[in-house]
């Protein structure tokens, strides 16, 4: 019996470097899964996971990966079992005192429920409950390995990982009398991202948002301070790794920077263009599942049918991020050539008019060409899932609405903008207004002090749930309480189109102008990470728990932007993002109809030229957008970017969790809930 974490090397920028989601994988099969056998038991054997593990495995792996490793049975730790006494069990388990209690009630006595136990905690366990499994003397003899996997976190994408904390903003930023819940909250955080680094093995340089000065009695006050105290526990966990983790690294190997929602309250609500972002967003999605209707195969009823949108369909790994309109194009080049290359298809559309074939079409051709019927399945889908979202676009005026949205964000629209919108589509759904007022409150506070945001809301038909929707969402950015005098004028719905010099951003001239409209939106976190690259960092508003040396400022790692030119930052009028050129429908080249499979195949190799990881982590939530971001940056700075967050936040979700964020409380800035 051991405890310790694995020998297994991760490191950034080794020989053998891996994509983040596949170390994770293979440390839960051959680390933990392949390692727990004995020589005089079965090959097959028992899982046993909490209610915890099982939701990292199940996010790392599939259920034949795990049948592949000679696990004939998973079993929840809580539910009654069967007795297997022949077989070998393997406990993935958090390192609670119920989990331990349960397991040796589980291998106690004179008939254990099993033959052997290998028992693998997900985080650090406590001394305290070592000893208590120490003083079970029956047990000793049957574990067969006690463990810290040092592996809770949930990866959600190849560049993604979860805490799984959907409640983290409201325990965070809420209620701040409950100091047990935001105690737990932020532990609970820590640790799981702990054990991000502790898989991987990276000593991270720590970065944070630090907290403006400010008077400590203030409410907002604390709330500034939740990425400092994450930073600090984050960091007073990872150290400790360095003496208890074998071949662990004793010095700095990437970067973390820790910032929170409060960054860019822009993000999260604004109609994001993307295919990916589109999907989750105007769709009905459970998570990544979309369910659709295929054509019976026995000729009856259309039946219901279950996919998952993830990185195993190579369609939709080359399309997620692109622009709605190039993807509609990329879909429509791929059938076209697929009817091209395969003479049986063009068989089966000459039976046609020539018109171009619907959903229903494809679906058809899946059942008389069983040879393609895979590929065929693919772009059906996906034509599909694009049509509903164009058909979206178009029955809510969603261009004219995304228009408005990004010349607000960019300064290219003013008050008189958003009060004619609001009086020409009265009939448009209560959550898109509200998203455009969101959008408005964030460039333009200053209209909605006093009873000018009652207004607004009365000419867009909100209710005061809504309001209280933009008044927290004014709290979480910390907004500040106005002078009086600021909210003595009068109101009027005909503002003036002179414009003020407030929120601004810097001009990002170095950036190419995209192809595509309504594409030139990019979250805050696109700067904060190239600044991190290049060390620019503003130690204003950014410190560091272990300041690296100023000549890492050269290294290879950040060798990519040494020779890029540096331009004076400029400003626009109540701008927060800077403009970017761009056309609707401008064509590009398409791909033939297999080239989506390239994708997946070159993955592995542009991994291994990467310089240093940097993992960026946002409490309370991260979007599309920002993971999208992250990839974009990865291939541009040649280092591994991966998000970390409390939870992925859609626009309707995110809506929901402000109304809940601090119920009871009065808002700032004289919106009342």
């Amino acid at each position: 019996m051991s405890l310790s974490d694995s020998e297994f090397s991760y490191g950034g920028g080794g020989s053998d470097y891996r994509p983040f989601r596949h170390i994770s994988r293979d440390r839960l099969l051959y680390e933990m899964l392949r390692s727990a056998k004995s020589g005089d038991s079965k090959a097959w054997k028992v899982l046993i996971m909490d209610k915890v593990t099982v939701k990292v495995m199940s996010h790392s792996c599939k259920m034949a990966d795990i049948t592949d490793q000679e696990v004939s049975l998973v079993e929840d730790l809580f539910r009654r079992r069967q007795p297997l006494p022949s077989l070998d069990a393997v406990y993935y388990i958090q390192p609670s005192k119920e989990n331990v209690v349960m397991f040796l009630s589980d291998m106690s006595g004179r008939e254990p429920l099993y033959k052997k136990a290998y028992v693998f905690f997900s985080s650090p366990i406590p001394k305290e409950l070592i000893n208590h499994i120490k003083c079970d003397t029956s047990v000793l003899p049957r574990i067969g390995a006690l463990r810290e996997m040092n592996l809770e976190y949930f990866p959600i994408d190849s560049q993604g990982f979860i805490t799984d904390q959907e409640t983290a903003l409201q325990e965070l930023y809420g209620n701040a009398n409950n100091i047990r819940r935001f105690n737990t909250c932020l532990n609970n955080m820590a640790i799981r991202m702990a054990t991000v680094f502790a898989s991987l093995k990276e000593l991270p340089n720590v970065w944070y948002r630090s907290a403006k000065e400010s008077d400590e009695s203030e409410p907002t006050a604390g709330r500034e301070l939740v990425p400092t105290k994450l930073a600090d526990a984050v960091w007073d966990m990872v150290s400790k790794y360095k003496s208890t983790i074998p071949n662990f690294p004793q010095s700095e190997t990437c970067d973390l920077i820790i910032v929170d929602r409060s960054i860019d309250q822009v993000a999260p609500v604004i109609h994001e263009w993307t295919y990916d972002a589109m999907i989750h967003d105007l769709l009905d999605m459970d998570g990544n599942k979309y369910i659709h209707e295929v054509a019976s195969k026995t000729g009856g009823s259309p039946e219901k049918k279950e996919v998952l949108l993830e990185e195993h369909d190579a369609v939709w790994l080359e399309l997620r991020h692109s622009h709605i309109a190039d993807a509609s194009e990329r879909l429509h080049d791929k059938f076209t050539n697929f009817v091209q290359k395969n003479k049986a298809a063009q068989i089966h559309q000459s039976g046609r008019d020539g018109s171009e074939l619907s959903t229903r079409d494809l679906q058809k051709m899946v059942q008389a060409l069983p040879q393609y019927t895979e590929q065929v399945e693919k772009i059906s889908l996906h034509v599909e899932i694009a049509g509903k979202i164009n058909t979206i676009i178009r029955e809510n005026d969603l261009r004219e609405l995304g228009q408005l949205e990004q010349d607000l964000v960019f300064g290219d629209a003013a008050a008189k903008d958003v009060i004619n919108f609001l009086r020409t589509k009265q009939k448009m759904s209560p959550e898109y207004k509200l998203r455009l007022l969101m959008i408005y409150a964030t460039v333009y506070p200053e209209k909605f002090e006093g009873d000018k945001g009652v207004k607004l809301m009365q000419l867009a038909k909100l209710s005061p749930d809504d309001m209280k929707v933009v008044s927290n969402m004014q709290m979480l950015a910390g907004a500040t309480k106005k002078k009086a005098a600021a909210a003595t004028g009068d109101f009027s719905l005909k503002f003036s189109n002179q414009k003020t010099s407030q929120a601004a951003r810097k001009d990002r001239t170095d950036e190419e102008e995209e192809t595509w409209s309504l594409f030139r939106f990019y979250p805050v976190i696109e700067e904060v990470i190239e600044n991190l690259n290049k060390g620019d960092l503003p130690k204003s508003d950014y410190a560091c728990k272990n300041e690296p040396v100023p000549a890492s400022k050269g290294n290879s790692a950040r060798s990519s932007t040494r020779n890029q030119t540096t331009q004076a930052p400029t400003t626009a009028p109540n701008s927060i993002r800077s403009r970017r050129t761009a056309n609707w429908a401008k064509s590009r080249a398409s791909d033939d109809g297999y080239s989506s499979d390239s994708t997946l195949k070159n993955v592995a190799a542009d991994f291994k030229k990467m310089g240093k990881r940097i993992f960026v982590f946002i409490i309370g939530g991260a979007t599309r957008s920002e993971l999208r971001v992250c990839h974009k940056l990865t291939t541009k700075l040649k280092r591994e970017v991966i998000l970390g967050t409390t939870s992925m936040d859609d626009p309707p979700m995110y809506l929901t969790k402000l109304k809940l964020l601090c119920d009871g409380q009065i808002a700032p800035d004289g919106l009342g809930i």
